[in-house]
C-alpha cells in the first residue's frame, strides 16, 4: 500500500519526516511514512482507528523513538528527546486531555512557559530582580494566550472546574506558551458539541494566521476538509494517499479504507459520513 509522492512545498519545510518507521516487537505501527509541513500550513492526518496516527505523532515529538527514518525541524535533525523537541519549536496536545486539574488556568499556561525561561534555581531561591522581571513577563504572556483562546475570563478557575471545551482550549494555550513554530493537535474536537467544534475550527485558523504550522489528527471529516490545506491518510501504519481535501475526498481508496468496501461512486459523501 504506497502513496503517490507529492511535490515538496514551495518553501523549505518546517517539518520533514522521511521514511519514519516504528515497530513494537513484531508489530509495525508506522511504516516508512513521509510528511512535509510548510510555514503557516494546516495539514490534516486522518485514518481509521489503529492506523498509527498517534504513534506517528509520538515519534515526531520524541515520546517514541522511531525504529528507523529521520525527522527534521527547520533542517535540524531531532534527537528524539521530548524536552529537546519542545525547545526546538514543536508543541502538541493530546487525545486525552493532560492538564494539571488542581492548578488554575493561568498556572497551567505558565507551565508551558518553563522551557522559555532563562533564570535558574539560584535565581528562583534568591528571587532577585531578574527573576521577578521574568516572572512578570511570563504571566503577561500567559494572559495574552488565555485571551487569544478566549479564556481570559477564567484565568483563576481550577482546570478541573472548566467545561470540557474550555479544557481543550486551555491545553492549546499551554502548548502555545512554548512559543512553537509547529503545533500538533491530536483530536482537538473529540467530545465537543457542534458549537465547540466550530469555535475550535476558528481557533486553528487563528493560530495559522499567526504564522504557525499546524498538523491535526481528527476523526471529524467536516473539520478536516474545511480547515486543512492538505490531508494525508494513514491506513495500517502506511500513508495511503496525500493531497488537497477535494482530492482526498474523491479518492476511492480512501472510501475503501474507511468503509472496508470498494467505492462505487459518491466517494466524497461516503467519507464525509464517516
Amino acid at each position: 500500500m504506497s502513496a503517490e509522492p507529492l511535490p515538496a512545498p514551495a518553501t523549505a519545510p518546517v517539518l520533514e519526516a522521511r521514511q519514519v518507521t516504528k515497530t513494537f516487537g513484531g508489530l509495525t505501527a508506522v511504516k516508512k511514512v513521509d510528511l512535509q509541513v510548510g510555514d503557516a500550513e494546516i495539514v490534516g492526518l486522518i485514518g481509521p482507528n489503529g492506523a498509527g496516527k498517534t504513534t506517528f505523532f509520538n515519534c515526531l515529538t520524541g515520546m517514541e523513538v522511531p525504529t528507523s527514518g529521520e525527522i527534521t525541524y527547520r533542517g535540524r535533525r531531532l534527537s528524539g528527546r521530548p524536552h529537546e523537541v519542545t525547545a526546538a519549536g514543536i508543541a502538541r496536545t493530546f487525545q486525552n486531555i493532560r492538564l494539571f486539574p488542581n492548578m488554575t488556568a493561568l498556572e497551567n499556561v505558565l507551565v508551558g512557559r518553563h522551557c522559555r525561561t532563562r533564570e535558574g534555581l539560584l535565581s528562583a531561591i534568591g528571587r532577585g530582580p531578574n527573576f521577578r522581571r521574568e516572572e512578570r513577563e511570563s504571566a503577561d504572556r500567559a494572559r495574552e494566550l488565555l485571551d487569544f483562546v478566549g479564556l481570559r475570563r477564567v484565568e483563576d478557575a481550577l482546570a478541573r472546574n472548566l467545561p470540557y471545551g474550555d479544557q481543550r482550549r486551555l491545553e492549546i494555550a499551554r502548548a502555545l506558551a512554548t512559543d512553537p513554530g509547529l503545533l500538533l493537535l491530536d483530536e482537538p474536537t473529540a467530545g465537543m458539541n457542534p458549537q465547540e467544534t466550530a469555535a475550535a475550527m476558528q481557533l486553528v485558523r487563528k493560530i495559522r494566521d499567526q504564522g504557525l504550522a499546524v498538523v491535526v489528527i481528527e476523526h471529524d471529516m467536516k473539520f478536516i476538509f474545511n480547515v486543512c490545506e492538505r490531508v494525508a491518510v494513514l491506513v495500517q501504519g502506511q500513508k495511503l494517499v496525500e493531497g488537497t481535501p477535494s482530492e482526498v475526498q474523491r479518492d476511492p481508496r480512501v472510501v475503501e479504507a474507511y468503509l472496508g468496501t470498494p467505492a462505487a461512486g459518491g466517494a466524497a459523501d461516503a467519507v464525509d459520513a464517516t
